[in-house]
């Protein structure tokens, strides 16, 4: 099963046993992946529907860390159960010694020896990847790599 037909599901699912948290944030995230459909008028991968679900946790957690600021409570707790339903579509996260690996072999693969030469090793990496990492995360290993 697609990740937008698990999507689907978990409305259904989450209509059905009255979790409100649950339906609510798996709605905002398909209504960012119609959006996004209809903006560039296709349907989306599996790639691009990872990439939407990273960007919405990483504005959750945007989101969280300013409530914590302004200590609402009620806002962080809300954030973080949004941000518990949002990964479980993502696939399980890659560790960073299997990333650095990843990387340490793009490096090699296309012959990178420059901070400059970061654009063709994530060329390479991104698709490796496929959402099991977030992508600032792989751009300073990939930068930590290439400067030493």
């Amino acid at each position: 099963m697609d990740t937008k037909a698990k999507l689907n599901e978990a409305v259904k699912e989450a209509m059905k046993s009255g979790d409100e948290v649950r339906k609510r944030t798996v709605r905002m995230v398909l209504a960012a992946v119609k959006q996004q459909e209809v903006d560039k008028q296709t349907t989306l991968d599996e790639a691009a529907l990872m990439a939407l679900i990273q960007k919405e946790v990483k504005n959750r957690r945007e989101a969280l860390e300013e409530a914590k600021k302004a200590s609402r409570d009620d806002l962080v707790a809300e954030n973080e159960s949004e941000i518990k339903v949002l990964e479980e579509f993502l696939p399980k996260a890659m560790p960073a010694e299997e990333l650095r690996a990843l990387v340490q072999a793009a490096i090699a693969e296309v012959g990178a020896a420059a901070p400059s030469d970061m654009g063709k090793v994530m060329k390479v990496v991104m698709p490796r990847v496929a959402g099991r990492a977030p992508n600032d995360m792989i751009s300073a290993t990939v930068k930590e790599l290439l400067t030493k």
